[in-house]
């Protein structure tokens, strides 16, 4: 598998330069396409107006869209302009409520999606099912970039966490030429079964499979003594300066995540490399 189409979605022109850095850096190590999509979101829920509500109120909500679709795009276009990618735009206006439909669209035909940190100081309502859309709907990998991170279009020391659910296996597959490409593999394994058939074993099935992909593949095997596995996850990623960390999505339901918390969210909200995830 090789990322020959790569895609990502602009809804906050203070996140443009940030996202289409991490985004245009992917497209040049990989010699890809890169399609960008800007666009307005109105963040009104109609459904939630009292009876009789002026329509110049929704007119507003959807103007004020569309001016925001337009910033995007001129940030977005000039940014491009500059440099030697293949690349192609598309610009709308989405209600938050159908913001899945447009991103699921065009991710499913894509390799990869480069997307902002959805959480945290100043990130829009929209960036949350932006990122859903495109794992859930789309079935397409996704490179989360963090805020403040350069880019890393090609990582030397990647952390994997590896729990044997099908989403961690998806995101090992669908990251192989990153592992391939990388100078070290640290499959992380927390706290592994002490029943079932690789409890003397954890991790070393991933492993060859791994290895006779010519993956240079390591074992970690952590205990969990701090509250939550991507708090242990997170300072593994410091200890071994690791400078992206591949994982599944939401082993979880989507709605205990959201509720309860989980490794998928708290990882996106504190990992300060980029995170590389499917579901």
């Amino acid at each position: 598998m090789t990322y020959n189409s790569l895609f990502t979605v602009l809804t906050d022109a203070a996140l443009v330069e940030e996202t289409l850095t991490h985004a245009i850096a992917a497209a040049e190590a990989h010699d890809a396409h890169l399609d960008v999509l800007c666009l307005g979101v109105d963040r009104s829920q109609t459904g939630y107006y009292y009876a009789g509500a002026s329509a110049i109120v929704l007119q507003e909500t959807i103007a004020r869209a569309q001016e925001e679709s337009e910033e995007v795009e001129a940030l977005a276009r000039k940014r491009l302009d500059v440099t030697t990618l293949r690349w192609s735009l598309d610009a709308g206006v989405s209600q938050l409520a159908d913001l899945g439909r447009h991103v699921s669209a065009r991710a499913r035909f894509s390799d990869l999606v480069i997307l902002p940190q959805p959480y945290g100081d100043g990130r829009g309502a929209e960036l949350e099912p932006v990122t859903e859309s495109a794992l859930f709907e789309g079935h397409t990998p996704v490179l989360i970039a963090p805020v403040g991170a350069a880019p890393v279009p090609h990582p030397k020391r990647i952390l994997l966490g590896w729990n044997e659910s099908s989403e961690a296996l998806g995101a090992t597959r669908a990251a192989l030429p990153l592992l391939r490409a990388a100078e070290s593999v640290h499959v992380v394994v927390i706290d592994p079964p002490t029943h079932g058939p690789n409890r003397s074993d954890p991790g070393g099935l991933l492993s060859q499979y791994l290895a006779r992909h010519r993956v240079k593949v390591e074992i970690d095997v952590l205990s969990k003594t701090l509250p939550r596995v991507s708090d242990v996850l997170l300072r593994h990623v410091t200890d071994m300066d690791a400078d992206m960390v591949v994982m599944g999505a939401y082993g979880h339901s989507r709605f205990r995540e959201a509720i309860f918390g989980g490794a998928t969210r708290y990882m996106l909200e504190q990992a300060a490399v980029p995170v590389f995830m499917a579901h």
